[in-house]
């Protein structure tokens, strides 16, 4: 009829175990784990996209991360891609004057980068520097779709130059490089880092010039994206001074981007990646230049601005990157266990001792019930007998189950009350059995007329 003290333990364990649970459950659903892979797209191979992936995936495999780079057309393929759920790819390297947020939404920038440096290429035939000069030429601007198709055939139509007039290629990278030293094109567009190595071998090679643009400056007023830059005499081969004089180009800017659905963790390990790879002095930028915490086409992610601001996290430092999920679980789980724990230390005491009155109270009916029967019935001997080993367990329900010794008061008034019914039920049992005796006495009484 009542429950024992270790049943009671037992109930309250089950139900700590399947908050924790619950809990657990519920962390995992606000708190995923990160995956352990992910794809990014690049660009074709051999150009500054791709270089900037394996170097990403160079930093990222001692976090025990593994990244696919993906060859792709460039940025415009990239851009589809990222918004294709299917394609499985959440981040891509974009250079910068393709697209934006209003075109492309739900995208997220990590920063730019680097510069995009539009190296123009030609045979060492004769001596070009104006972009006016490359009408009837066989010229590679790559691929349909990509960045540096993009930015060069805006460059070109700023000059007079199109379809028409030359004939455009969609090679690009090194097998336009290998076009161009074969014979088969007169000029390559190259977009390419300050330090990709596939423009330090063109510089290097007598056979391949590289456009000095005179009117490098008039670009970047036409357009807003690139900027104007100077390539330094002798900055790629001192002792071989090459090149051999300070050269003028333009540039665009290279970002990472996001799909705003990536892990925050992933983001955070790109920001750092990026950091260490691009913070450092370059050709054309000086130190901490890059990664940039602003971007004026795609919004920045929050996880990306907070290292920025503030460097890893304290959690980042101690622990490895394959743990800290889990560690900031236990965490919200302490958190969340001590925020139960500490109200149960204010109400504790008033609920067990709401719970101690409760069990007595469950006592006390069952006391009336007997008192009641006493007071309104005359009961043979086997009822009150009866009675008798019920007030037996009860006595030993409330001295197993326990009251603490402040509440002693109120256990010693329910011994007192709980003796008094018994000495009542005692009482009348001796009643009954005396009278029961006197009827079955074998004496008989003489009645004298």
């Amino acid at each position: 009829m009542f429950e024992s003290g270790h049943w009671g333990l037992f109930k309250g364990l089950a139900a700590a175990v399947c908050i924790l649970a619950v809990t657990w459950i519920a962390l995992d659903y606000f708190i995923p784990a990160p995956p352990s892979e992910f794809s990014i797209a690049t660009g074709f191979q051999g150009g500054s996209a791709e270089f900037i992936g394996n170097r990403y995936k160079e930093r990222l495999a001692h976090q025990n991360m593994k990244v696919e780079v993906l060859l792709t057309d460039g940025s415009g393929e990239n851009f589809k891609l990222l918004q294709s759920p299917k394609s499985g790819v959440k981040v891509a390297v974009i250079q910068s004057g393709v697209s934006s947020s209003k075109e492309v939404p739900g995208l997220l920038s990590l920063g730019r980068v680097n510069y995009q440096v539009f190296w123009i290429f030609y045979r060492a035939i004769e001596t070009l520097d104006d972009l006016t000069q490359l009408k009837g030429k066989r010229i590679s601007v790559g691929p349909e779709g990509s960045g540096t198709r993009t930015v060069a055939m805006k460059l070109l139509a700023s000059s007079g130059v199109n379809s028409e007039n030359a004939e455009l290629s969609p090679l690009a990278g090194s097998g336009a490089a290998e076009a161009l030293k074969e014979g088969s094109l007169d000029v390559m567009f190259l977009a390419n880092t300050s330090d990709a190595p596939l423009y330090k071998s063109l510089l290097r090679d007598p056979d391949i010039r590289v456009m000095n643009l005179r009117r490098a400056e008039a670009l970047t007023r036409i357009y807003p994206f690139p900027v104007r830059l100077v390539l330094p005499e002798g900055v790629v081969d001192l002792v071989r001074n090459v090149p051999a004089t300070d050269l003028n180009v333009v540039a665009a800017t290279n970002a990472v981007v996001v799909r705003e659905d990536l892990h925050p963790a992933i983001v955070g390990l790109l920001a750092e990646a990026m950091y260490d790879e691009h913070s450092g002095a370059g050709v054309f930028e000086s130190a901490g230049t890059f990664p940039t915490q602003f971007d004026p086409e795609f919004p920045i992610a929050q996880s990306a601005r907070d290292f920025y601001r503030n460097g890893p996290s304290l959690l980042s430092r101690f622990v490895p990157f394959w743990m800290t999920n889990y560690v900031q679980r236990v965490i919200a789980l302490l958190v969340t266990v001590i925020a139960i724990i500490l109200p149960a230390f204010n109400y504790g005491p008033k609920l067990y001792l709401w719970y101690v009155r409760e069990r007595l109270s469950k006592l006390y009916r069952r006391l009336r019930v007997i008192e009641k029967e006493l007071n309104n019935r005359k009961l043979d001997i086997s009822r009150l007998e009866t009675l008798l080993r019920e007030l037996d367990r009860l006595d030993e329900a409330s001295s197993i189950r326990g009251i603490p010794i402040r509440q002693s008061d109120m256990f010693f008034q329910f011994k007192e009350h709980l003796n008094l019914i018994r000495t009542r039920v005692a009482s009348q049992l001796a009643d009954v059995q005396k009278r029961r005796e006197d009827v079955l006495s074998p004496t008989a009484t003489l009645v004298v007329r």
